[in-house]
């Protein structure tokens, strides 16, 4: 029988990081692309943590499987931590990764490259039946360019860039980009969480 994972997510960026990451383990990986009947959650938590676990909790009660969920987002010191958990739709509901780049572009004009430190943050939350909700928390350093560079990636790649690798998000490959990310450091540590639960 395959060991099914899922993932509770649409982002087709997310879907092939994830598959990536859980080749390993020999884990077939679904995400709710393959499950159009499941509907969206409403992210309604003030933290990363929150939308995390309410994702995960609620699609897993659904599916009565084991369900991966992860919340994720860009804070700028600058900006007092904006864009946070409004990441994905910070220039308006419609999700254009392209205005959100633009928004905080311009929010940032002016800005010394000093004071232009930044993180991606990524909580990941493992829930499932007959089990305690569990998360990890996985970090990115980093500094917001004044203008775009690279075209992998997804979200505001292309504006981050990695200081120990001189390169902005959007530069690295799949392989790179797993070794370094907030995702990275999350699906490391829920790794090995998932020997221990599975």
């Amino acid at each position: 029988m395959t060991k099914r994972v899922i993932i509770a997510t649409k982002n087709r960026g997310k879907a092939k990081e994830f598959q990536h990451m859980f080749a390993p383990y020999g884990y077939e990986v679904q995400t709710l692309l393959d499950l159009p009947h499941i509907e969206d959650v409403e992210e309604t938590g003030e933290t990363f943590e929150e939308n995390a676990v309410l994702k995960a909790e609620t699609v897993a009660k659904e599916l009565n499987a084991l369900v991966i969920a992860d919340d994720s987002g860009l804070a700028i010191d600058a900006l007092d931590g904006r864009p946070g958990v409004y990441s994905a739709r910070y220039a308006g509901l419609e999700k254009s990764d392209e205005a959100n780049m633009e928004k905080v572009l311009s929010e940032l004009q002016g800005v010394d490259e000093a004071d232009r430190t930044a993180r991606f943050h990524c909580v990941l939350a493992i829930a499932g039946p007959d089990m305690e909700t569990k998360t990890v928390t996985g970090l990115c350093e980093g500094v917001i360019l004044t203008e775009k560079r690279g075209t992998n990636g997804f979200g505001y790649d292309p504006i981050f860039y990695v200081p120990s690798l001189q390169k902005s998000m959007a530069e690295l490959t799949d392989d790179e980009k797993s070794q370094i990310s907030h995702r990275g450091h999350a699906l490391k540590k829920l790794g090995k969480l998932i020997s221990e639960l599975v």
